[in-house]
């Protein structure tokens, strides 16, 4: 996740505040020291980590702690606060008729993008519909087309005409029915000239409610010049920052908002039209800060569990919590743990387990625990209904026999009938948990105090 690095650090520095009372100038030099070194190797520009940095050590000196509260506690509020002050609110996005139009550079992601969002107000009950007018880049139409077929929105482009204002006129004309246009604009490989021209003719033919600048995580101190020109040339209302999966620092990406007076609308966190989310700064910061995020946790969810009862519509999560948990349940739960997004992101969003904490795994944990959820559901593909359905019925000769239809190890076999069963025991306290208690354990998450004693029941996953 962008700028990990620096919840990794903070958890060390604040760390040793653990237990006491007070803080001295020495801790918080310290403390303000780490921050500024992993902005800075973010590439978030110089003035912004001074100013941030400066806030934060006049605060924690100057400001008494709430009674109660520990140096940590109090400190670790103050940098959440100032770091969410530094990424700015959210982008205003109503969910009404509108025309959004998307700029950028070749290779920001701008076709990627305008399929995610679409995919996003498909979801919101909206009719979307995105128009591809990117003439200069060979594949562009293809690319935009395959996209939003993946995601099930309407789509106009025209491989043979070259003139993309003509395009975009078409576009809205074709497209009317729809209650979302998404204009993708050409990108090139610098702010040339004709780039300029080009989406200036676009904007006045479109008429876009709102302009969104799409910029790479990447792309490091160049972001400032690139963003500043575009604010010039059409007026930037928000920034899409895609591409937060990788090793991108995206700094860079938070001094465009800086410079154009905007706000960040979404965030791109993988290559499938689901990665994306609207960007929200307190949970943002707070799963950077190892704090979590239940509010995107909790969204997650419930879309997961949708798309798995559209996957199976025989399947209601809620008979889980009454009769026997089986193997077919198991198979529908990790199904909809999928459908979540990868480990490492819903990993960062339960308090007490984000904030680089992850990164004390070795490299591979996260691939090994997606690797086991494939091999378990390869082995269930190997059962019969009834051992799907009383897993407790199987024996040694019938683990024998499904590793052999698996091409797994018996080992496995056997790996997944525990996993059943921790899992099984699980829902049994769950079951007999009233709701006052239920809503007490989540209140405590939400408090920081809960963080990963939850997840103890789900073994690796």
């Amino acid at each position: 996740m962008v700028l990990d690095d620096l919840g990794t650090s903070l958890r060390d520095s604040l760390g040793k505040l653990s237990g006491q009372s007070r803080v001295t100038e020495e801790d918080v030099e310290e403390i303000v020291k780490e921050i500024q070194r992993s902005l800075l190797q973010a590439d978030v520009e110089v003035g912004l980590v001074m100013e941030l940095s400066d806030s934060i050590k006049e605060r924690a000196l100057e400001e008494d702690a709430p009674g109660g509260t520990s140096a940590r506690d109090h400190v670790l509020s103050i940098v959440y606060e100032e770091m969410v002050a530094l990424v700015g609110e959210s982008m205003e996005l109503p969910l009404e008729e509108q025309t959004i139009l998307l700029a950028g550079l070749q290779g920001s992601g701008k076709t990627t993008t305008s399929a995610k969002m679409a995919w996003w107000f498909a979801k919101k009950g909206l009719r979307p519909a995105v128009i591809q007018t990117d003439t200069f880049r060979p594949g562009a139409y293809e690319q935009a087309e395959e996209m939003t077929a993946r995601a099930e929105v309407d789509f106009y482009g025209d491989p043979d005409a070259e003139d993309p204002v003509e395009i975009a006129r078409e576009g809205l004309e074709a497209t009317s029915d729809a209650d979302v246009h998404i204009v993708d604009t050409a990108g090139r490989h610098a702010l040339e000239d004709d780039l300029i021209d080009e989406i200036e003719q676009i904007e006045g033919v479109v008429e876009p409610d709102r302009s969104l600048l799409v910029l790479d995580a990447a792309i490091g101190q160049g972001a400032k010049d690139q963003a500043s020109q575009f604010e010039e040339s059409i007026g930037i209302d928000g920034v899409v920052i895609t591409k937060l999966d990788g090793t991108a620092k995206g700094g860079g990406a938070l001094t465009a908002v800086d410079e154009t007076g905007s706000a960040i609308a979404f965030l791109g966190t993988g290559e499938e039209v689901r990665d994306i989310e609207r960007f929200e700064p307190s949970g943002f910061i707070s799963r950077l800060l190892g704090m979590g995020d239940l509010k995107q946790l909790t969204e997650r969810v419930e879309r997961a569990m949708e798309e798995t009862q559209e996957e199976d519509e025989d399947w209601d999560p809620e008979d889980m919590m009454k009769g026997e948990f089986t193997l077919k349940d198991m198979r529908r739960q990790m199904q909809a743990m999928n459908n979540m997004g990868p480990l490492d992101q819903v990993m960062d969003m339960i308090p007490g387990m984000g904030g680089g904490l992850m990164d004390e795994l070795p490299d591979d944990a996260m691939d090994v625990t997606q690797d086991r959820m494939r091999s378990f559901e390869v082995i269930m593909d190997s059962m019969t209904e009834n051992e799907l359905e009383n897993p407790r019925s199987i024996g040694a000769s019938q683990v024998e026999r499904i590793a052999r239809g698996s091409g797994k190890d018996e080992e496995t076999v056997r790996e997944l009938l525990e996993q059943h069963k921790m899992m099984s025991q699980t829902l049994k306290q769950f079951q007999g948990m009233g709701q006052g208690n239920m809503e007490r354990m989540m209140k405590k998450m939400q408090e920081g105090g809960g963080g990963g004693g939850g997840m103890g029941g789900m073994g690796p996953f």
